[in-house]
């Protein structure tokens, strides 16, 4: 397997980046898209996997859709086709294999979809029959991926008599779900959310003009290479919305606790150095998992002990996010511990380590993207199976390179 010799630069240089569009955004309007017959496209759609992924299956006449290991796709498409007469089959990656779907499918069973396990009982590959659906009020832990309480909304305005989603306790990642009513907001759909219940209506869709703003999650990284450079050049971030409705927004007023400056210009968001950072770093990341990996390894690189909360969706992400974390740190000589339900914590602990580390990314983009800055502060790091970015960042190595980084692929 390849893999990706980053060297640290010097310093960092005043850099412009043009940040990927967002695929959670790009993946909602497509399925919105799909479900109003809308005539324009999606502008500024992402390029990444995930997104490649669902509009090759909303475009195809095939029955059958390999989505690989892209989450939103499987979950999206499940809840799409079920109102979609026809004989369907969604398979993925052998890790989309290991990733539970039983809540979402056990709810669409409940408003009349027709579904079937063809494999492992409550995972993927699924066997859809599509068919007419009749609405009704579905209970769902609130502290579920948010992707499955999206899928269900998006299609509620087709469903007979719309759809009452009541969620029970706690909600994770409220953030995702409200980018998904705004959006379908955008399409004329009304709704309400009061307390922990959502209801939406049966209802047209309208046909209209969209456009997918810049990722956040992207433009995280970057806030963590300012943070971990030793000088004070500017790197601007272009394509952002300064008004988003991403969740991870907040990223840039979370870096104001570890040294980094931001402020909109007519260029995009410029992030600078600004000092020192806090002397512990502490925060509850349900509205926001997958900002985590990049705090956890920015503050170690720091030398800031954390703590990291509201972490319980990480363990069934692209990989189990938690012990992924723990297990590459390590290799930096960091030891991380975790209550292995839904925290991370550094305390400080470290251990003696030899020579560049080499990172493993368990076929996670954010693995990859999060651990690669650490070359400033380790001179150089290796990254194996680079490819992966491609999920979501396609262009992240070569935007290092235009910040001075040396990027080297080593057979």
């Amino acid at each position: 397997m390849a893999k990706l010799k980053v060297t640290a630069p010097k310093e960092i240089k005043n850099t412009e980046i043009n940040l990927p569009s967002s695929k959670s955004i790009s993946n909602r309007l497509l399925i919105l898209n799909a479900l109003s017959y809308n005539p324009f496209p999606v502008k500024n759609l992402s390029d990444s996997d995930d997104t490649k992924a669902l509009a090759t299956a909303l475009t195809s006449n095939a029955s059958l859709f390999n989505v690989g290991a892209a989450g939103t796709t499987m979950r999206f498409l499940t809840a799409f086709l079920s109102r979609i007469v026809g004989e369907w089959i969604i398979t993925g990656s052998a890790r989309m294999k290991e990733r539970p779907i039983s809540v979402l499918v056990d709810a669409l069973q409940e408003i009349g979809a027709k579904i079937e396990y063809t494999e492992k009982e409550g995972y993927p590959p699924l066997k859809i029959f599509g068919s007419s659906l009749q609405g009704k009020t579905l209970e769902l832990p609130g502290n579920i991926s948010s992707q499955y309480i999206s899928a269900l909304l998006m299609i509620a305005p087709t469903v007979t008599d719309g759809l009452t989603l009541k969620l029970i306790g706690d909600i994770t990642s409220r953030p995702y779900i409200n980018l998904t009513l705004k959006l379908m907001e955008q399409f004329g759909i009304q709704y309400t959310w009061t307390n922990n219940t959502i209801v939406v209506p049966e209802q047209q869709f309208k046909a209209v003009e969209t456009k997918a703003e810049g990722d956040w999650s992207a433009a995280s990284y970057w806030l963590q290479i300012v943070a971990l450079s030793k000088n004070n050049n500017t790197v601007t971030l272009g394509g952002l919305d300064r008004y988003s409705l991403q969740g991870d927004a907040e990223v840039a007023n979370l870096f104001d606790q570890l040294g980094v400056k931001h402020k909109f210009s007519q260029k995009g968001l410029q992030l600078t150095k600004s000092g020192t950072p806090t002397r512990h770093f502490s925060y509850d990341f349900t509205d926001q998992p997958d900002l985590a990996q990049t705090f956890a390894v920015t503050c170690a690189c720091l030398n800031v002990p954390f703590h990291l909360k509201g972490l319980h969706t990480l363990k069934i992400k692209e990989t189990d996010r938690i012990n992924a974390l723990i297990n590459e740190a390590r290799k930096l000589g960091f030891i991380f511990t975790t209550n292995d339900v839904d925290d991370l914590k550094w305390e400080g602990q470290r251990e003696e380590v030899s020579g560049p580390a080499t990172i493993s990314t368990y076929h996670d983009h954010r693995m990859a993207m999060a651990f690669a800055p650490a070359a400033l502060t380790n001179d150089q790091i290796f990254i194996e199976d680079p490819e992966v970015v491609t999920k979501s960042y396609p262009d992240y190595w070569d935007d290092l390179v235009k910040a001075g980084f040396g990027v080297e692929i080593i057979e």
